[in-house]
């Protein structure tokens, strides 16, 4: 199962392909049985090459300014007809659209299903929800470990508070009370 951070580069690249007007934007959940090179692909077309390399760029400019991420490996930016960005957990296919018809790609991947934008955020939310649920029970779980440790504290300091000796000191007798003499002490 991909990671929250996962879901999010793949929403930042999605993002990113939309701002720069590409066209028939497709994310394609792979079948992990198939596929064990990737989880996603990120499938979208230009309408001439120059778009194609400024949609990877933007792509590339945004993963790595907002996440610090760089791709593996990036092939074609030269020809710009296909162009693949491997991020490793997900692989950004921009094409031309005549190359995109050719090798349909969606149509070699029978058994992977297309999600579309709103439900990757739905899965990075559960993923989220799931990754505090899990840090909420290991803070619980930690803060149950550490209670014996905290009650066995106290228990040293009195072991310890009654094995020293005591101090005894003269004690300044209280207003009003009468002193060995016998007489009390008056207001003035």
């Amino acid at each position: 199962m991909p990671s929250p951070e996962s879901y999010q580069l793949l929403l930042a690249a999605a993002a990113a392909c939309e701002d720069k007007k590409a066209e028939d934007i497709r994310i394609l959940a792979l079948d992990p049985a198939e596929s064990g090179l990737t989880d996603y692909f990120l499938i979208c077309n230009g309408t001439n090459d120059r778009q194609n390399i400024a949609i990877t760029d933007e792509i590339e400019m945004r993963l790595k300014r907002e996440f610090g991420v760089y791709p593996n490996s990036v092939e074609g930016r030269r020809q710009g007809e296909w162009i693949l960005m491997d991020y490793v957990d997900f692989i950004v296919h921009v094409f031309s659209a005549e190359k995109r018809a050719f090798y349909g790609l969606e149509r070699l991947r029978k058994s992977a299903t297309t999600i579309s934008v709103a439900e990757l955020n739905a899965e990075l939310k559960a993923a989220v929800s799931a990754t505090r649920a899990k840090a909420t029970k290991g803070t619980a779980a930690a803060k149950a470990a550490n209670k014996p440790a905290a009650a066995k504290t106290p228990a040293k300091k009195a072991a310890k508070k009654a094995a020293k000796p005591k101090k005894t000191a003269a004690k300044a007798p209280a207003k009003g009370a009468r002193t060995a003499s016998g007489s009390a002490k008056s207001k003035r």
